[in-house]
């Protein structure tokens, strides 16, 4: 098989994988997702001599790559909107949703959001991406090893900021019955 007919089959086997992978990471601005997964299918195809057996996970650390561009890129556009004071706050459009507003399972994404952006990638790729630890490592340009360290600790985090998120109460409530009463630790078995 050519290297063009190795591009043909990854950009058919995997162009709603990337798709995905990017639309999550762009949260709310679908119109950039189309761009970005453009041109990581243009980095593969002017490497697409490089293109491993396996490429999905090796697009993904493409896709890594054009995001952070992209992301670079809105920051400039958003500075420069913000000086020349023509946002929607700057006009009293800014709307604040309601309480009823929230999303199933926010909690989680909040909590998400107050890691760091590679503990967040990391997560991502194993949770959202179903990736093994092998298919992280190269997602992530990095030792198998490494890979799985930055997981553990990226969970371990994560855990951190789940349990720091829950009232006190909540918490309490988990060992008490319907009485009020504490469960000895006998009855908890």
């Amino acid at each position: 098989m050519s290297n063009d007919e190795i591009f043909a089959a990854a950009y058919r086997e995997h162009y709603w994988a990337v798709s995905r992978y990017v639309a999550r990471r762009l949260d709310g601005r679908a119109g950039e997702v189309e761009e970005v997964v453009a041109e990581v299918f243009t980095v593969a195809w002017r490497r697409r001599a490089d293109l491993p057996s396996s490429p999905l996970p090796w697009l993904y650390g493409v896709a890594r790559n054009c995001l952070a561009n992209a992301v670079r890129g809105h920051g400039r556009r958003r500075r420069l909107v913000d000086r020349l004071g023509n946002d929607d706050t700057a006009h009293g459009r800014h709307i604040a949703a309601g309480p009823e507003a929230d999303t199933p399972g926010a909690w989680v994404h909040e909590a998400l959001a107050r890691l760091s952006a590679a503990d967040q990638e990391v997560l991502r790729l194993t949770a959202w991406e179903e990736l093994g630890i092998d298919e992280v490592a190269i997602a992530l340009g990095c030792g198998r090893r490494a890979a799985a360290m930055r997981l553990h600790r990226a969970r371990r985090r994560l855990r951190a900021e789940i349990d720091g998120m829950r009232p006190a109460d909540l918490a309490n409530m988990a060992d008490t019955t319907d009485t009020g009463h504490s469960l000895s630790e006998g009855d908890r078995r």
